[in-house]
């Protein structure tokens, strides 16, 4: 078995959590951690360490935070630690040439998408967005540029049609870690083939805006089918109801032709909550009206029924 190399790991949420998790698996030594500083969470608003954070300090290995990597003092700190190697996911700064050439084997990053498709921020939800049918992961050597370096390994999934963001979420940061795992094989054992990205293919996910999750009932079923799956379970989609915000968690698309205008909620039962769009109907399963929880078509039909009058324009001002 080859040596094992010393790796620093620098990342932030759970799907960089899958990764690290994995690591800790493995023969290769964990010599530090970087994360971003503990945010304010939850109601109280107290500081939370990162799901990267918390793992680390539950194997005992040293957490650095710092709030840039351009600092000199941070540069030097990384430097001291003699890596062979610096793994990153989702991490959240940028790295500047000077700490991409300070691992002895570099910089590689754990992508979840297949590039070059998807560089950028959002590449999961950006997928489902655009109604794309297979995503994936990419090892990428990383270079100055945002996800623009040389790919050292892929691996692809399918999207399914009933994926959230959420749920393809867990399943490629399953898929990330074990294929950062298959790259760290081929990396020692000299089988790892790069392969320089063609920029011609390339496009940029850009990062969520809440307002992204306002339906437009002008467009078509499937593509607000799309839009509720891909911004689920966050920013989550919503619409106006009777001066209200309606959130919609999950909806499907139906073929079912209407002469009703857009927005105009056409059937209601314990199956869902048919809006008619632009072409098509949407089928809203689960909804969440203020100060509720989420609540699937047939508890609302029990509890809430006299919110989804026949007739009733959502979106309407």
């Amino acid at each position: 078995m080859p040596e094992p190399l010393r790796i620093v790991f620098a990342g932030t949420p759970d799907f960089a959590a899958a990764s690290l998790q994995a690591l800790f698996e493995t023969h290769h030594d964990i010599i530090a951690v970087y994360t971003q500083p503990d945010r304010p969470a939850g109601r109280g608003r107290k500081l939370t360490p990162s799901p990267v954070k918390q793992l680390a300090l539950e194997h005992g290995v040293a957490v650095f935070q710092p709030l840039s990597l351009k600092d000199a003092a941070a540069q030097q700190a990384l430097a001291d630690l003699k890596p062979d190697l610096m793994i990153v996911a989702a991490y959240g700064l940028l790295l500047p040439r000077v700490v991409l050439e300070t691992p002895r084997l570099g910089c590689i990053n754990v992508h979840a998408s297949l590039l070059p498709r998807w560089r950028g921020a959002a590449p999961i939800h950006r997928a489902l967005l655009a109604g794309d049918s297979e995503t994936g992961i990419t090892i990428m050597q990383m270079d100055v540029g945002l996800d623009t370096g040389d790919m050292l390994l892929k691996a692809s999934c399918p999207i399914l049609p009933e994926d959230n963001s959420g749920v393809l979420h867990d399943r490629l940061a399953a898929l990330g870690a074990s294929t950062l795992v298959q790259s760290l094989v081929a990396i020692q054992n000299g089988s790892c083939d790069r392969e320089v990205q063609d920029n011609d293919q390339a496009c940029y996910a850009h990062k969520l805006e809440k307002q992204e999750g306002n339906i437009d009932w002008q467009q078509s079923a499937d593509y607000l089918a799309r839009q509720v799956r891909g911004l689920a379970p966050w920013p989550v989609a919503f619409t106006q109801l009777d001066g209200t915000t309606l959130r919609i968690w999950a909806a499907s698309a139906l073929d079912t032709p209407s002469d009703a205008a857009p927005g105009t909620l056409i059937a209601a039962d314990k199956t869902g909550i048919s809006v008619a769009c632009g072409q098509g109907v949407l089928r809203l399963t689960r909804v969440q009206l203020p100060g509720g929880t989420p609540l699937n078509s047939a508890d609302i039909m029990n509890s809430r029924r006299d919110s989804f009058r026949l007739g009733t324009r959502l979106g309407a001002a």
